[in-house]
């Protein structure tokens, strides 16, 4: 009896999807195409860095080379010139590096701890602070330049990497710190509240119970700062003497060489070589820059 029922009833379970739906094609369809769209350039710059000047010449940009050679890549890395120094992206990854490591950690620090002020301690003032340091974050680069050039002539610290890395600290903290407070305004209340109860001040608050419960937006704020800073060209440009470029100016200057033959290989391979850290820092910890936006960052 009871498989009479069963077979009467028939099979249990969800209904099968269909895979090849109408849906399913243009939205698929759609995706690879703007995939392609966008990974067409790269895919171009990749193989001219593998190829040797005789096959690019030959005029097909898009075919994989017929002999890999990395010659581009170690011509770019150490040996491309840019007017007398011929010393390739080398000197200017390491002043990149000393720009960057610096810049991202003073702005971090010092706007996690404005954010964490503004969003749990409404001290005099906050919003009218608040609103200042927002503003900054919209004031256009270009309008600062000059009264920044002047104020770093006078400090000494013009044509430095320590006046750069200021310039760069004191232009991502405001917002970094919207970032921050709206991430720990979107924190649960109560811990706040506990912690003051039992006797805990502001540093023990922001170190033992913030800190631990912030790594996905200090995340987010890392890749906005790397990213920033290290493909920043115009303070690098300005701020700091040849000696110290930093690796997007040394790009430009070998890119735009007007000595010599026009080398398409070394180039690109230039180009690459300038965009690996950020890629690689966003690949890493992709998964926690989206955790930090989804979890309050952009909240208002």
């Amino acid at each position: 009896m009871a498989d009479v029922t069963s077979t009467l009833v028939g099979p249990r379970g969800p209904k099968p999807r269909k895979i090849l739906t109408r849906n399913n094609i243009m939205i698929y369809g759609t995706l690879i195409i703007v995939s392609l769209y966008y990974l067409l350039p790269l895919w171009v710059m990749v193989m001219t860095s593998l190829k040797g000047m005789p096959e690019i010449r030959m005029g097909n940009i898009f075919a994989p080379p017929l002999e890999i050679t990395f010659e581009p890549w170690v011509k770019a890395w150490s040996e491309a010139c840019t007017g007398l120094n011929c010393d390739g992206l080398s000197r200017g990854f390491w002043n990149s590096v000393r720009i960057t490591v610096p810049s991202v950690i003073v702005s971090i620090a010092i706007a996690s701890v404005n954010g964490y002020a503004l969003a749990n301690w409404r001290f005099r003032g906050a919003d009218t602070f608040f609103t200042i340091l927002i503003f900054g974050a919209f004031i256009p680069y270009q309008v600062m330049l000059y009264p920044i050039v002047i104020l770093l002539r006078e400090m000494g610290l013009y044509g430095s990497l320590t006046g750069l890395i200021m310039v760069h600290s004191i232009f991502g903290m405001p917002i970094l710190t919207l970032l921050f407070r709206n991430y720990f305004s979107s924190l649960p209340e109560e811990l706040f509240k506990a912690a003051r109860v039992d006797g805990a001040g502001f540093w023990r608050i922001y170190f033992q119970i913030m800190l631990p419960m912030s790594l996905p937006i200090f995340v987010v704020a890392m890749i906005l700062q790397v990213t920033g800073i290290w493909n920043d060209f115009l303070f690098g440009v300005i701020y700091t003497k040849p000696d110290l470029y930093p690796m997007t100016v040394q790009l430009n200057n070998i890119v735009n060489s007007v000595q010599g033959v026009k080398e398409y290989n070394v180039n690109m391979a230039a180009t690459l070589l300038t965009g690996l850290v950020p890629l690689f820092i966003y690949f890493v910890s992709g998964k926690l820059f989206v955790r930090g936006i989804a979890a309050g960052a952009v909240k208002g």
